[in-house]
């Protein structure tokens, strides 16, 4: 009676394992590989590309058969709504015409900004176009995403269309902004808010060679301590473009790839440093060997004040224990077109200025030229290391 009571017992505790690897199984399914995802139509149309930031799209998560997938999503543009000839193909084989271009923004949820630069730069491409080409007032164009994860092929949506008014943008003439975003940068932690910029977010400035000239991407020069981490992000407030430690080229020993999933760029040595990101979101961080003075006010005078270079202080982004701080940051808001400049300690011994550059540019110290700002309102960033400035319209809600 015994012996056939314990067999019982194991015949039993067999089928509860049985059941359990089931159970085990039915919650982790297969990988399976689908053919294809939507993209919704844009919910704005008649975009101009020229004046505008960036063109938000939604798209549906491809069905992986209940797979937790993690996606990367590219953007491709075509004017012909022809994908067989990419723009890379083209190069490589001067005998084919491009029909289409990948643009290198990458994203990982179901939704972003698509960057209206990058658009125009891709039409650029495509179409090869110059200075010399006549651009169409208006065109239609398509849009499709591609999505990869690891272990199934690459996938396309259906392609949608959009209204555009295109221009003729030079590549090796754009200004590439991002935001610099950590526990080091600004006065919030980590703060990515689309409202943050000067708080949580520092951006990067427009980028000038030592002889002056300007260079395509952009540039930061400052102070980082110890223990530092941060990325960047390419609109204020969205997490979907990142430039991460995976970007950084030939990275010295002074930096360290921190928090393994996210790839958060660290510094090992506290000190002055120079980001260099490329039109092709390429970072060169390097150790800036220059003297960097310390100015303990920068003000904005203008005619919009009656030029009173002790008032109109601007806000020191830096708010570390050592108080290093070189980027200075305002909203302000100009009621009609006027000059301005930058001035440091509350006085005219050392003052910046630009008579033909605007939003953006390099402030000649010193000099008697005023930078022009037409009437509006502004998210204004100066850093004094550089003499850079970039002026941010505020957009209205």
């Amino acid at each position: 009676m015994k012996k056939i009571f314990l067999s019982s017992l194991m015949l039993l505790s067999m089928a509860i394992v049985f059941t359990s690897c089931e159970s085990d199984r039915d919650s982790n399914p297969t990988l399976i590989q689908p053919t294809g995802f939507t993209l919704n139509n844009p919910v704005q149309n008649n975009v101009d590309l020229a004046y505008s930031t960036s063109i938000p799209f939604t798209w549906s998560h491809p069905d992986y058969g209940g797979w937790p997938a993690a996606v990367d999503y590219q953007f491709e543009v075509s004017p012909t709504n022809d994908w067989s000839v990419s723009v890379a193909d083209a190069k490589a084989d001067e005998s084919l015409v491009p029909t289409y271009d990948i643009i290198k923004s990458v994203f990982a949820s179901c939704s972003g900004e698509l960057n209206a630069v990058d658009l125009a730069k891709a039409i650029v491409r495509i179409e090869q176009w110059d200075e010399e080409s006549v651009i169409p007032e208006d065109m239609t164009i398509w849009l499709r995403l591609s999505a990869s994860t690891p272990g199934a092929t690459t996938i396309h949506s259906n392609p949608v269309s959009l209204t555009v008014k295109p221009y003729y943008i030079n590549a090796s003439e754009v200004y590439d902004i991002w935001y610099m975003v950590g526990n080091c940068i600004g006065s919030k932690e980590w703060a990515n808010d689309a409202t943050g910029i000067g708080l949580g977010l520092i951006p990067t400035y427009p980028a000038y060679d030592t002889d002056g000239s300007f260079m395509a991407g952009s540039m930061y020069v400052g102070y980082f301590p110890e223990g530092g981490q941060f990325k960047f992000v390419h609109v204020p407030g969205s997490w979907d473009e990142q430039l991460t430690f995976t970007n950084v080229k030939n990275p010295g020993s002074f930096l360290s790839d921190e928090d393994g999933d996210n790839h958060n760029i660290g510094i090992k040595e506290s000190g002055y440093y120079m980001i260099l990101i490329s039109g092709d979101g390429d970072i060169t961080i390097q150790k800036y060997e220059k003297e960097a003075t310390v100015y303990n006010m920068i003000t904005l005078p203008g005619d919009y004040q009656e030029w009173k270079v002790e008032d109109n202080a601007m806000t020191p982004v830096s708010t570390m224990d050592n108080l290093i701080n070189h980027d200075w940051f305002v909203e302000q808001t100009f009621a009609e077109d006027g000059g301005v400049k930058f001035a440091a300690n509350g006085g005219w011994d050392m003052s910046w200025g630009n008579a033909t550059d605007f939003p953006y540019g390099l402030g000649n110290q010193n000099s008697d030229n005023n930078i022009k700002v037409p009437a509006g309102t502004y998210y204004i960033m100066f850093n004094d290391i550089m003499g850079t400035y970039t002026f941010i319209p505020k957009q209205s809600n």
